[in-house]
């Protein structure tokens, strides 16, 4: 059997051998591009190669690409670990070409590579071509069919309509016909009783595509329309996993040496046997799957939480920790206790697996906690909603989505409780609430980009932002984007001073002026590594050559806090340990939040020692060193720091001060000293093992500084200006508690002097004892002896009313063994209130009222009285 690895391997020396240069995977959890959350296909990082926003470093590319696909139109996840081949994470292998070979070399080296270095059977293999579309004015793409019939006979080659062989990256962006390669891996029995061909895309487990091969020829416009490209590019992506089943022999993805080691972890800790009962195989796969997607999101510094893309994640994480609860018996942690496995089997593929080990098992550990608090809680309430729902045992769909929406209770285990108990669930209703809260989303979300158009064409954008904050510019394109049914102009320019916002740093501020017209840049975003600006509206002018000037202050500001963000993690470093590493960071102009790894609260004294080593840089002046387009390897030989989860080009800047060095392509200040100043605000927990600590500096510094000395001096104001502030509180707050004492000391006498008054003067009313308070007492007096008296004796009665800050309080008590005759309080307490024009409750052995006139609190005690006398209550 070929070893995974082996697979892995072969496949990259093949297209090496073929003159592609071999890149690494990047990072799963996408940055800088909002329409993905995570990579979900091989071509993502080449995203911008596509477009035409960066020229291609490279004619000929091969990699494997770590996906992850749980949502939007590329959503696996139902299906995961209930059939043999989807999964969440998965590994794309691929090969590309900008501009360089098409379809004739990507059809041949993809049969050869198959059939001739892998070996596989080529009886066993189905392809299919694009049959064309009518609507679309589309030809059949008789190139490719061509280049098949050099390699396969006819009835091997399928046609394939528009959903299965037109590829697009969205709704527009380049596309192009696709041809899809399938693998047959029934035994020969079932093939000879069905023809493979007529099981090809129709969802068969064992007749499955392996390899898309896409070839990409037209840009598909905002209006539908499709234009030729003037350069043609392929686009390759086959399944790992799947072609591990293919070469190994197996029927099912879960059962090659991809998955194996985990399963059998997994069997080892549950004592349950893998292959022997269905819900306990599906579970096993299930978690097996879930282990690699969040451990490798959280590698690439995506950690779970409730916004976004850490809401998938920890999504993805209490499903498998679902299935184990339910079907294998787990109710501590166990999911953290299957990384090292994963290490052990991947780790050499993925380093960044082995560095973050210790991470990813303690993120999943709290998390998995967590959760099965949520679960207990989750029954105890689904046990409350039964009991409710006793008399026809239907629980309602919205009771159902509450559980789910509030609660995080997974419905499909609402269900199976259910079930156990002969309760159903209305899903159509659950249903529906579903789909109200899917369709909230959509609308929260939606934007419609209209088409760029062109107004000085400029092969890419040009960013001088680090050596100017004013520079003439053209606009290049512009484009108008709509959100939430608002407009907004988006401006591209041939080069631009600003910076658009990326890698936690805000984008620029500031004008564009023609000399007559100003247009303020109100942000500045990167999309992919398109520099975009968001002017507050179209100009009247568009070929005018304009001046684009950066808002300067709020550069500086943003400079001074980016630098400090370096000083601040060098100094971090210093004092916790090197183990501190950035998890993810934000520059802004009026603060820096900067998140990291490390498993305990930061100390006062650890942070003030923080704070004076970065202040310690900032008064040492410290010149920047700026070192550009940087070979990757040098930069790491200087021991630049590197972000994990980030993706670097070849060539990246390097930024030092002194000591620190990190991979930066953000502003910063000539040197430290500008900073000036440089204060920690507070230091928290965002998540497992994750801390963050909030900082100012420069201006923002000065006024916290301000703020915390004018707090000084009011509260020494308090104290006559004590010379010793801090002592003079502390006596302060002992002379209170001590004054507290005394007062209890007091209520506690009041309470019995009172209530040996009022034993002596019961008044027997309708055959109870009633105990009336003749004087008007504190509310705490009042409870207090509301709760002594009517312990005294059976048959018990207690009125009585107090009145505090002008509103008055009417307070009623019973003998527990009236409650059990079903005397209430809070019924003869919500009466009587009437009369004071207020309103009650509370238990049936003791109630309150509250009331607005407390000249009418006499009359709401003799109401009580009353109605004693009644025997209504």
């Amino acid at each position: 059997m070929i070893p995974s690895s082996e697979i892995r391997q072969t496949f990259l020396a093949f297209f090496e051998n073929k003159q592609h240069t071999v890149m690494p995977s990047a990072p799963m959890v996408v940055k800088n591009d909002p329409t993905l959350m995570f990579t979900n296909a091989g071509m993502n990082q080449f995203k911008d190669w596509f477009l035409g926003n960066t020229p291609a470093a490279h004619l000929r590319v091969a990699d494997t690409q770590k996906c992850l696909r749980v949502s939007g139109k590329h959503n696996d996840l139902e299906e995961v670990g209930h059939d043999t081949y989807h999964h969440t994470m998965f590994e794309m292998l691929g090969n590309w070409s900008f501009g360089d070979y098409f379809k004739k070399e990507a059809i041949a080296w993809a049969w050869e590579l198959l059939t001739e270095v892998f070996k596989i059977d080529k009886s066993r293999l189905y392809v299919t071509f694009f049959e064309g579309d009518a609507a679309e004015n589309l030809e059949a793409d008789e190139e490719a069919l061509q280049c098949w019939r050099q390699w396969a006979p006819d009835e091997r080659i399928l046609r394939g309509a528009r959903k299965d062989n037109f590829w697009e990256m969205g709704d527009t962006g380049p596309c192009g016909p696709c041809s899809e390669i399938h693998v047959d891996l029934r035994n020969g029995e079932e093939r000879k009783a069905v023809d493979g061909a007529t099981l090809v895309n129709k969802g068969h487990p064992l007749v499955v595509e392996i390899w898309n091969l896409v070839f990409i020829q037209y840009n598909r416009k905002a209006n539908g329309n499709l234009e030729l490209l003037p350069k043609k590019h392929v686009d390759t992506g086959m399944g790992f996993e799947r072609l591990c089943m293919a070469l190994q022999g197996k029927q099912s993805n879960y059962d090659t040496d991809v998955f194996q080691p985990v399963i059998k972890k997994i069997a080892e800790l549950s004592g349950k046997t893998y292959g022997e009962q269905q819900e306990v195989d599906v579970a096993m796969r299930v978690i097996a799957d879930h282990l690699r997607a969040c451990s490798f999101s959280i590698a690439d510094g995506q950690l779970p939480s409730n916004a976004k893309a850490g809401y998938v994640i920890r999504r993805i994480l209490r499903r498998a920790v679902r299935y184990g609860y339910t079907f294998l018996g787990f109710t501590e942690p166990f999911i953290c206790r299957l990384v090292a496995t994963l290490v052990h089997e991947m780790g050499d593929a993925y380093p960044e697996l082995k560095t973050q080990q210790a991470l990813i098992e303690h993120v999943i550990h709290e998390e998995e906690s967590a959760f099965l608090r949520t679960l207990e809680t989750g029954i105890r309430l689904l046990d409350s909603v039964m009991e409710k729902n006793a008399g026809d045992k239907i629980i309602s769909g919205k009771d159902a989505f509450q559980l789910y929406d509030t609660f995080g209770f997974p419905v499909d285990l609402t269900e199976l409780m259910a079930r156990e108990r002969g309760f159903g669930i209305n899903m159509p209703e659950f249903e529906k609430e579903l789909e109200q809260q899917k369709q909230r989303s959509r609308h929260a979300a939606i934007t419609e980009e209209g088409d760029w158009t062109e107004v000085h064409p400029a092969a890419q954008s040009t960013f001088v932002g680090y050596d100017t904050t004013a520079a003439a510019v053209k606009i290049a394109r512009y484009r108008l984007v709509k959100t939430k049914g608002k407009e907004q102009v988006q401006l591209v320019f041939d080069r631009t001073p600003f910076y658009g916002e990326s890698s936690g740093q805000s984008g620029d501020m500031g004008t564009i002026d023609n000399g007559k017209e100003r247009i303020k840049i109100l942000d500045t975003k990167k999309e992919h590594q398109l520099i975009i600006h968001l002017a507050e509206k179209l100009p009247e002018d568009l070929p005018a050559a304009f001046t684009a000037q950066v808002d300067e202050k709020r550069r500086r500001a943003i400079a001074c806090n980016h630098t400090a963000t370096h000083l601040l993690q060098h100094a971090l470093r210093e004092v916790l340990g090197t183990h501190i590493e950035q998890k993810g960071s934000l520059v802004h102009p009026d603060y820096l939040r900067f998140d990291f790894s490390h498993f305990q609260k930061v100390t006062e004294e650890e942070i003030r020692r923080v704070e004076h080593l970065v202040n310690e840089q900032i008064r040492a002046n410290i010149v920047r060193e700026e070192l550009r387009e940087l070979p990757i390897a040098e930069a790491r030989a200087l021991g630049a720091m590197a972000l994990f989860g980030e993706k670097y080009d070849a060539k990246v800047r390097v930024i030092r001060y002194g000591a620190s060095i990190e991979l930066c392509g953000g502003t910063h200040v000539h040197a430290t000293g500008d900073i000036g100043f440089f204060r920690i605000v507070s230091e928290s927990a965002v998540a497992a093992g994750i801390r963050r600590i909030e900082a100012v500096s420069a201006a923002k510094a000065e006024e916290l500084a301000d703020r915390l000395q004018d707090m000084v001096r009011a509260a020494g104001a308090l104290f006559n200006n004590a010379p010793n502030l801090v002592e003079a509180i502390r006596k302060t707050i002992a002379d209170n508690a001590d004054l507290a004492r005394q007062v209890q000391d007091f209520i506690a006498e009041r309470v019995t002097q009172l209530k040996t008054q009022l034993q002596q003067h019961l008044q027997t009313i309708n055959g109870y004892s009633v105990a009336v308070l003749p004087v008007l007492v504190t509310p705490e007096i009042l409870k207090n002896l509301a709760f002594r008296i009517r312990t005294l004796q059976p048959n018990l009665v207690f009125i009585g009313g107090a009145v505090q800050h002008n509103k008055p309080m009417l307070t009623v008590a019973l003998s527990d063994d009236l409650v059990k005759k079903g005397l209430n309080a809070a019924l003869l307490v919500k009466e009587a209130a009437k009369e004071m024009d207020g309103s009650g409750g509370g238990q049936a052995f003791l109630a309150t009222a509250g009331g607005k006139n407390p000249e009418q609190l006499q009359a709401a005690i003799d109401k009580t009285v009353q109605l004693l006398s009644s025997r209504i209550f």
